[in-house]
């Protein structure tokens, strides 16, 4: 029989009929029992009054996935590729567990009664209160509630990030600069820190103690204010810490737009400023729509700035998390609020989709274009530098003072220089059995390193293999997968963090207080950067490689490690850098999730932070921005990037 005859299941001439039926009749059902042994087993472990699965349960329903993944092959699923298949079934169940379980409890549980019986009218009771929806400021009698606070917050920076995102984009695109790289570096400097340091800076500047309050008070007598701490010290720090990405968003947009339609325009008589306001503006519409979006929902999310600069101004993330961990303990009303936030996220989302909907943007057709881009209006020039350099050397100078402001003794008070906060938190003696670690930020920064180390590898290799998937294969419930897989992204940090403590904090997962909670919750956060990268990617490799490939004998698995992947490298290098500096500088969803056997660097900064001990976080912060950047120079180093085998021809 040849191959593509057994492929298609055809029988030769003459041959025996076989009970096709039949068989397939109890390949169903032994598959179909094993999944629900399988699911079965898991829903009945967190019925019963028992301890959390232990390994040799999490054995058994492997087992029972690999058997469940042996048998649709077996009935011919993709092929009948047994890689495939296994694929398929272990990030479908993963996705499941770390993904879709935790938002449904968030969902069931801002549902549910304190007594634990299923009442949708607790949802109003918890997330309906004064203290959410007031709009008592509005009179000026009172403060409005959290809800407002944090949409009016979100919008400010947001339409701040992305003004400022893209005058940084036209300043390098549509300039002639000297150093662009320079200008570059600067624009994406808050990238490899955490978005609170920027708190942290602002409070050494514009605290009470701070260096310009000082300088006012010895220079004009002018006492020094409290200012910073509200709504104004959050959003300027939201929006230097979140303005990069808005830029990373927009550059390629804005350099995107095709410089033959501003020359048509100008061939009709258009001046500098009607191209720039009725042709290259509106093309960069999608970029502006889907900067803001970002920036909106990382406003959403952000808990450091605001547990640090709030003061009297309460956003929805510190009430969800003062819900978990303060004196009333209320995890449904931490659920409740979580919905309000992802609610603010879906609504723009849509109102983004919506503003674009029935409009073309495509400019780019695949021919060379000989133009070169229309220059800037006079003022828009002007505005854009006006703009820029003033962020980027506040933004120099906020830097500046995370990585010397450690050096200082007691800052705002004694400037002479010392070491001793770096020896209080690294330091490092010998004791009688050899090196002790004597520093108390030692054990946060090992635990974050190592687990952000274990986690990037995961989350590059899920990312690229689910993008084959999504790429390579047609399966039925495929656009589900897609959306099950980008979905955490689309969730705020401070909601995961609680969907993970509300999930995982009893049977029959129990898996709160332990490295691997850490672990998956990282991962899963960032996975959908690494699906994107992997398929952007996978789209450019053309599918004859895979037909070459399999061709010469090669099974999946092997085309894909030896043949997909090394042509991958930009995209697992940005899936390796991505999913580490996530992880490192993650707050708002780890902060649940930490214990005194797991530490984190964020949360260990931020704590300090809180009870005034700057020295030692702003010391670590610098520490951790200089360990970030050696790990993303090595990834890049070790990883290294796709190089094309080309054989040189002779001309005759």
């Amino acid at each position: 029989m040849s191959a593509s005859a057994r492929q298609h299941g055809a029988r030769l001439p003459g041959a025996p009929p076989r009970a096709d039926g039949a068989r397939r009749t109890r390949q169903r059902f032994v598959i179909a029992w094993l999944a629900v042994g399988a699911v079965g087993f898991l829903l009945a472990s967190g019925a019963v009054a028992q301890p959390g699965l232990g390994l040799g349960a999490w054995l058994v329903v492997a087992s029972l996935a690999a058997l469940v993944a042996a048998g649709l092959a077996a009935r011919g699923t993709f092929q009948g590729d047994l890689f495939v298949t296994g694929s398929l079934v272990t990030i479908g169940g993963l996705v499941a567990l770390f993904t879709l379980f935790p938002v449904t409890k968030v969902l069931l549980a801002a549902f549910t009664a304190h007594d634990g019986t299923f009442a949708p009218s607790a949802f109003a009771e918890r997330a309906g209160l004064a203290r959410v929806w007031s709009l008592g400021c509005v009179g000026g009698a009172a403060r409005c509630g959290v809800a407002w606070n944090t949409l009016a917050l979100a919008t400010l920076t947001a339409t701040a990030c992305t003004l400022l995102g893209l005058a940084f984009a036209l300043v390098l695109t549509r300039t002639p600069l000297r150093h662009p790289r320079a200008l570059r570096s600067l624009a994406t400097l808050p990238l490899v820190a955490p978005p609170f340091v920027v708190g942290l800076a602002l409070i050494l500047v514009f605290g009470r103690s701070g260096f310009v309050n000082q300088v006012l008070a010895w220079a004009l007598g002018i006492e020094p204010s409290r200012w910073i701490y509200g709504m104004p010290g959050i959003l300027v720090a939201q929006v230097f810490a979140f303005t990069p990405i808005a830029f990373l968003i927009l550059v390629g947009v804005v350099d995107g737009v095709s410089p033959t339609l501003e020359e048509a325009a100008q061939t009709l008589r258009a001046d500098r400023w009607h191209t720039f306001r009725d042709v290259s503006l509106p093309l960069m519409a999608p970029g502006l729509a889907n900067a803001f979006l970002v920036s909106f929902i990382e406003s959403l999310a952000d808990f450091g700035n605001p547990i640090l600069l709030g003061g009297d101004f309460g956003v929805l993330a510190t009430e969800i998390y003062f819900s978990v961990v303060g004196a009333q303990l209320d995890a449904g009303r931490a659920a409740a609020l979580g919905i309000v936030l992802v609610g603010f996220a879906l609504a723009a989302f849509i109102g983004q989709r919506a503003a674009l909907a029935g409009t073309a943007y495509s400019t780019l057709t695949g021919r060379s274009e000989a133009s070169r881009p229309a220059p800037l209006p006079t003022g828009v020039r002007r505005a854009c530098h006006a703009l820029v350099w003033p962020w980027a050397l506040v933004t120099l100078l906020l830097y500046a003072l995370v990585l010397t402001g450690g050096f200082a003794e007691n800052w705002g008070r004694d400037y002479t220089p010392t070491l001793r906060h770096y020896a209080r938190a690294f330091g490092i003696e010998w004791g009688p059995h050899g090196l002790l670690w004597a520093g108390t930020a030692w054990h946060s920064l090992a635990t974050t390193v190592s687990l952000s180390a274990i986690g990037a590898p995961l989350t590059a290799a899920l990312g690229i293999l689910t993008a084959y998937l999504l790429t390579r294969q047609r399966f039925i419930g495929r656009a589900a997968f897609e959306f099950a897989t980008l979905l955490s992204f689309a969730i705020p940090g401070t909601v995961i963090g609680v969907a993970y403590l509300l999930a995982f904090n009893t049977p029959p997962v129990e898996i709160t207080g332990t490295a691997l909670i850490l672990v998956a919750c990282n991962v899963f956060r960032s996975l959908p950067v690494g699906v994107r990268a992997g398929m952007a990617a996978m789209s450019q490799i053309d599918r004859g490689l895979d037909e070459a490939s399999a061709t010469l004998g090669a099974g999946t698995g092997t085309t894909v490690r030896r043949v997909l992947v090394p042509l991958l490298r930009p995209a697992v290098v940005a899936a390796l850098v991505y999913a580490f500096v996530r992880s490192m500088t993650t707050l708002s969803a780890v902060i649940f999730l930490v214990s005194a056997q797991h530490p984190w660097a964020t949360t260990y900064i931020v704590d300090r932070a809180t009870n005034g001990d700057y020295g030692i976080a702003i010391a670590y912060s610098s520490v951790l921005i200089v360990v970030t950047l050696v790990v993303i120079a090595a990834i890049r180093a070790l990883v290294g990037e796709r190089r094309w085998l080309t054989r040189s021809v002779s001309q005759r």
